[in-house]
């Protein structure tokens, strides 16, 4: 029996809608990332990069367990000296809610030169509306 080794040309990328609302942060960003990695699909191979695109709904209607909306600390630097900010959950949610579950999902997947152009197949919307219909996505509910 050969194994087959998927192509470039050979790869489909589908699309699949997840509602975040009411929906645990961390849970949701394994499935959307497993999804952006592409080992759902029978085809899955490390070295190629198949998977799909995702539209999250909602981005700002997620839930935390615990005491993360107080304690979860979010850090990033400025590249200067004493240039290290952190905002706690709360306040991110409140400033930019879409990029708590990029970060939570870019934390999950792995760290190799495909990290990025998966990142770009994640579209994150606030509302129920988004303008990939086109595309006929299917829902998942998670």
């Amino acid at each position: 029996m050969k194994t087959k080794v998927l192509k470039k040309s050979e790869i489909k990328h589908n699309w699949y809608v997840i509602n975040a609302q009411g929906k645990i942060l961390g849970r949701m960003a394994t499935r959307v990332a497993r999804i952006l990695m592409g080992k759902g699909k029978p085809q899955y191979s490390p070295q190629v990069d198949c998977g799909d695109y995702v539209v999250v709904l909602n981005a700002d209607k997620f839930r935390v367990t615990g005491k993360k909306m107080a304690d979860k600390i979010y850090y990033r630097h400025s590249f200067y000296p004493g240039g290290l900010k952190a905002i706690n959950l709360k306040l991110m949610l409140e400033k930019n809610p879409k990029r708590i579950i990029y970060h939570a999902v870019s934390g999950m997947l792995p760290k190799n030169k495909f990290r990025a152009c998966r990142l770009k197949r994640l579209k994150l919307y606030l509302g129920t509306e988004h303008p990939h219909k086109a595309q006929s996505p299917r829902e998942i509910q998670i």
